[in-house]
């Protein structure tokens, strides 16, 4: 499709690009911008959510009997932060930059039945506590697989664990009550100045032992009066059951590091695939030059030696001898069945193309590494709701060319039916995640704010498009559509419908989904995602192997005499997703340990979102390739 856009649409869309940016730069950078601490200056270790790969459930840290500050307060969070469940809180534990502190007592919990059953299932499930200091999560130490010494992060530390003592076979339940923090940091020689490097944690389990507990000073028998250190010769661990008493405690100690601040995220970004990255876009590259000589060889050989001979003829007899695509030219433009359908989806496949394609140039200039916690989340959803504009145009101004008159309907379904199917299933999702009291379930205030910004800045831009979409010229055809359809001959076995809609997504999705693993171990298994520059390049291949394969799979049907190629097209591509889900099933069997119902339909709900989503756009790419093709060799071709 010829798509320009008008003065007044440019305008618009600006307007809307630097309003984002504007909001962009004021709600994270300052976030990510370094911190000098002088000797002395408080640091304060701030709390996040409990998580589990296990259930894929959030907490609250606060959800367990831990130590609470007098008055907790929650730091202001971002869209993003919400909507994955963070939930950032102040601590008990503080203490002071570059002064190191031995073991320190921060209180006494009795567990009632409720508490010590609320810790039992956490450690069973496998929870891990998150905390962050200076913006650096809190990290264990842990071996490469590969025994190198390079060091590797596991995130978080574990909420307890499960053992039995020494001549015993019962299962009891220990919880890590002591943690000795470890703060790298990068010194300025000139000023004295440090910034903080790293941020790691050795949790230990300890039954501390004390002659009288004095609530304003509690000293215990477990640290040495002399040194202040832990003893941990013979130490038996802290069990957990009803009515024992847990004392929780903590030492810091400060270790200068040669790693500058630009570089501290490096370690938790440490990529151990790099060479699997590589062989994914080697496999994908192999299968796009595949489908490229194809397409080289119909464009330039099948098709041009047909046009130069179609062209030749000069007898109706010769004409009609003829058979293949050319017979087909007054019907290849009949708009197909339920076309405004088709017009409201390749609508919406736009939309979420211009988002995918500018979040990821976002991603690759840095903007939204993992540092901006909740980042890539908020601009993924402000870009789709600023995108509406050209979602409304392509909708129009194809529904515009397939000769529709109720443009104002289109535009509407447009606006409404894509995120309308998306609001009801991530709806019932977080009910569910409510009726389980975590904190992954995202409040009714965020849920109105999302309704807002659809219905208040969405749907009338979707209305704006549809407008400049519903004034611009209708594309016109290359050659007239006859009155009566002509009949479609027998088709044979592997030109019906379903079997090569189903072929044409094997290779479109063979092309992602190796960095496809990769995305879904970031998500479902708790770890950073920031290779932006081969997911870049990986969408850029998926978006030539859609369209080539679309017009290879389109010439061929044509050439077959059947000119219904509108919802072959967008299907041919859009097929891709059934495969992107089946993938997802394995790799729910193969590679994740849920066995809770709820985290399992959490899991199949969000992944039959995203598989809708990948259709959706996998699918308008499908199509607009058909459409250029279909136009271009019937434009080639003079008809009487």
């Amino acid at each position: 499709m010829e798509f320009h856009m008008d003065p007044q649409m440019s305008c618009t869309f600006f307007i809307s690009f630097f309003f984002f940016i504007s909001f962009t730069h004021s709600f994270y950078l300052p976030g990510v911008a370094p911190r000098d601490f002088q000797t002395g200056d408080p640091l304060n270790i701030k709390v996040n959510k409990l998580s589990s790969t296990k259930t894929q459930l959030p907490y609250d840290f606060y959800y367990l009997k831990y130590c609470k500050p007098t008055e907790i307060l929650n730091t202001a969070e971002n869209l993003g932060e919400v909507l994955r469940g963070d939930r950032i809180e102040n601590s008990v534990y503080t203490f002071q930059m570059r002064q190191e502190q031995p073991c320190q007592v921060v209180c006494q919990q009795k567990l009632n039945a409720k508490s010590a059953k609320n810790f039992k299932e956490k450690i069973d499930d496998e929870y891990r506590v998150n905390m962050i200091l200076d913006n650096l999560p809190v990290a264990v130490l842990r071996q490469r697989r590969d025994g190198s010494q390079s060091t590797t992060y596991e995130h978080g530390f574990r909420v307890g664990f499960k053992g039995n003592y020494a001549g015993s076979k019962e299962g009891k339940y220990f919880i890590n009550n002591h943690l000795s923090f470890r703060v790298m940091y990068h010194r300025d020689a000139e000023t004295d100045t440090a910034r903080i490097v790293g941020f790691e944690v050795t949790p230990n389990s300890i039954n501390h032992e004390y002659k009288e507990w004095n609530e304003k000073n509690p000293q215990v028998t477990t640290c040495n009066p002399n040194t202040k250190h832990l003893i941990l010769g013979g130490v038996i661990p802290q069990e957990v059951d009803t009515d024992k008493e847990v004392i929780f405690s903590y030492d810091v100690s400060f270790k200068e590091s040669d790693i500058r601040w630009a570089s501290r995220w490096d370690t938790y970004l440490l990529m151990n695939d790099d060479q699997i990255h590589w062989f994914s876009i080697v496999n994908s590259l192999m299968i796009v030059l595949f489908l490229s000589g194809m397409v080289a060889m119909i464009m330039m050989r099948t098709l041009y030696r047909d046009i130069a001979n179609y062209n030749q003829l000069e007898t109706k007899d010769e004409a009609q001898e003829e058979t293949g695509w050319k017979l087909v030219h007054g019907d290849v433009f009949r708009p197909p069945i339920n076309c405004g359908l088709l017009c409201v989806y390749v609508g919406t496949g736009v939309q979420i193309f211009a988002m995918t394609l500018v979040t990821m140039i976002f991603a690759v200039l840095g903007f939204l590494s993992p540092s901006n916690r909740g980042g890539l989340m908020t601009a993924m959803v402000l870009l789709w709701v600023f995108m509406g504009l050209f979602a409304g145009y392509s909708s129009v101004r194809l529904y515009k060319t397939l000769r529709g008159t109720e443009w104002k309907r289109i535009t509407l379904r447009t606006a409404l039916m894509f995120p309308g199917i998306l609001f009801a299933v991530f709806f019932v999702l977080n009910a569910l995640i409510w009726g389980e009291k975590s904190s992954g379930a995202v409040p009714f205030g965020t849920m109105f704010a999302l309704v807002c910004l659809w219905f208040g800045i969405s749907v009338p831009l979707v209305f704006v498009g549809g407008y400049m979409g519903s004034k611009k010229m209708v594309i016109e055809e290359p050659v007239k559509t006859n009155k009566i359809p002509r009949q479609i001959p027998e088709l044979p076995w592997y030109m019906k419908p379903v079997f090569s809609i189903l072929i044409g997504g094997i290779l479109p999705f063979g092309a992602v989904f190796i960095e496809l693993f990769f995305i879904l171990t970031s998500i479902w298994l708790n770890q950073f995602y920031y290779i932006f520059g081969f997911l870049f390049i990986v969408f850029l291949i998926l978006v030539i192997t859609c369209a080539e394969i679309t017009m290879v799979l389109c010439y061929f049907q044509l050439c077959s005499e059947d000119y219904y190629w509108w919802w072959r097209a967008y299907l041919t591509a859009g097929s891709s997703s059934l495969y992107f889900f089946l993938y997802s099933v394995f790799y729910f069997f193969s590679k994740l340990e849920i066995t809770k119902l709820v985290s399992g339909i959490l899991y199949f709900g969000y992944m039959l979102i995203a598989s809708y989503a990948f259709f959706v756009l996998t699918g308008t790419i499908g199509f607009y390739s058909c459409f250029w093709f279909v136009r271009r060799i019937y434009s080639s071709v003079k008809i009487d």
